[in-house]
């Protein structure tokens, strides 16, 4: 089983995790649990509150209940696994803790975080004090807030939270033009390196500028052959345009010369990938930022990168500018909705398709490997609706020609706006023959005309309208339902569609 620690700190002040509130914080402030160095004690130090902690420390409760703290991740993602530190809290420490987390927008307020829909990710559990108390989590979801509760009350020194990185895609890629394809908040991950002796892989590819030396990645005096490397995965399949190579901070110590590799796999079948060359083995400067774009090869798309330093040293900070791939979006797509709370997932799954009894169905069959296989999964779901089922999703469309409800979700009201648009621009007796053949065929077969408008003009659709209106209401019901069926399998790509 793999140490949850050698993930990224989902919370801390480094990648912009932030205390937004706590019930109560007399002896020590919040914003400590976050702090990204190790919690000191300081034997005289005091305050005129009493005794210096470095950490969130509550008063004495004296009536029933606990003492709680909120906390927006700095990186929103799945969580594996707690640390709750208790160092140098001996006395004075909570007897108990639980966590319960949730997803909200980044700008949500603590007021409003109140009301929010908690999970609870780590149930009432015992704590030892002057200990880093570790605990796994199993849960897929992604969050991107956490309640730490404490009972009765008391200090805790540090939270560690220990997950993958989900970023949310649409608006990473809506800013346009390249992007960071490996920084942390991008989904970029440091899954191994060849030593950190001195500092650790995952400051690589943190967020802004290394702050000191002890801020990069920097390997042991190599004393015998060979060279010291580190493995990045991208964030989603991209291509690599731009490379930047950072000594800063780094002046006796920086590595000689460095190259750059690149390969399509996944992290299971790593050790037998086909790495091709990116940069080939280049001197290194001193306290340098180092940019190369013409001196890189053709790789064509990648999912890892093979940073080698010749023969040790340390390195600031790793950037790998280009595009996402078509594959890596999808792809991408497919992780952020296989980590979705169920809620979020079921409301994206009914904007597809309105029958409750498909949405639980695929929702029981997540995760999802592709948007293939998602596809496959909504047809064989299809096959087995009956009748109030179909007539359950078509009650969810609106009348051709007309917008879909203001109760709908956002993506279904646009993609309804899509598949019509070739009802644009329909002169007003056009219109009204349309909405003459929809009221026939509501009083014929007592629901409305379902068909799959992508690509269709208002004369195809009405055509087909009359043409259906002879279909007895067995068959009719058979072919509505294939229109859904299709309808559905498009709406699922869409859902995807980055």
């Amino acid at each position: 089983m793999s140490d949850f620690t050698e993930l990224v700190d989902l919370a801390s002040e480094r990648v912009g995790g932030v205390a937004l509130a706590a019930n109560d914080e007399f002896f020590a402030p919040k914003e400590n649990l976050l702090r990204a160095s190790a919690p000191v004690f300081i034997e005289d130090k005091y305050t005129d509150r009493g005794k210096w902690m470095d950490g969130w420390e509550t008063r004495r409760r004296r009536e029933p209940g606990h003492d709680w703290a909120i906390i927006r991740l700095g990186l929103p993602g799945v969580i594996r696994g707690v640390v709750v530190d208790t160092r140098h809290f001996k006395g004075n420490y909570p007897e108990k803790c639980s966590l319960e987390a949730c997803a909200a927008e980044p700008n949500a307020t603590a007021e409003h975080l109140q009301a929010a829909q908690w999970v609870e990710i780590l149930p009432p559990s015992n704590l030892q004090g002057d200990t880093q108390n570790r605990f796994s989590i199993e849960s897929p979801w992604r969050f991107t807030h956490l309640r730490l509760n404490i009972f009765p009350d008391g200090g805790v020194a540090r939270l560690r939270v220990y997950g993958d990185v989900i970023p949310d895609w649409k608006q990473v890629l809506a800013v346009g033009g390249e992007i960071d394809l490996i920084a942390v908040e991008n989904g970029g991950r440091v899954c191994g390196a060849s030593d950190m002796f001195f500092g650790s892989r995952h400051n690589l590819i943190l967020p802004g500028p290394a702050r000191n030396m002890g801020d990069g990645w920097e390997t042991r005096r190599r004393r015998g052959p060979g060279h010291d490397w580190a493995i990045v995965q991208l964030g989603a399949e991209g291509v690599v345009r731009r490379l930047e190579v950072d000594t800063s901070h780094f002046k006796g110590n920086f590595p000689e010369s460095c190259s750059l590799e690149g390969c399509q796999t996944s992290d299971a079948t790593l050790a037998d990938a086909h790495w091709r060359e990116l940069l080939p083995r280049t001197r290194l400067r001193a306290d340098t930022r180092h940019v190369f774009e013409e001196e890189l090869k053709e790789a064509g798309p990648v999912t890892h990168l093979r940073l080698n330093i010749f023969p040790d040293g340390g390195v600031a900070r790793l950037r790998a500018f280009g595009e996402v791939t078509p594959a890596g979006r999808r792809q991408a797509a497919v992780r952020g909705f296989n980590a979705l709370l169920p809620q979020e997932a079921e409301r994206a799954l009914r904007a597809c398709c309105g029958s409750s009894r498909w949405a639980h169905q695929m929702l029981a069959r997540r995760p999802f490997g592709s948007l293939e296989q998602m596809q496959e999964a909504a047809d064989a779901i299809s096959r087995t609706l009956g009748r109030e089922d179909w007539l359950e999703a078509f009650r969810a469309h609106p009348r051709i020609g007309e917008k879909a409800s203001e109760k709908q979700e956002a993506a279904a009201r646009a993609w309804v706006e899509q598949e019509q648009s070739g009802t644009r621009g329909a002169s007003e007796k056009l219109r009204a023959e349309l909405r003459e053949a929809n009221r026939e065929y509501e009083q014929r077969f007592g629901w409305l005309f379902i068909v799959c408008a992508t690509g269709k003009t208002t004369e195809e659709m009405l055509a087909l309208l009359r043409q259906r209106l002879q279909n007895e209401p067995d068959k009719e019901l058979a072919v509505a339902a294939e229109e859904q069926r299709r309808i559905t399998r498009l709406r699922v790509e869409k859902l995807l569609t980055l």
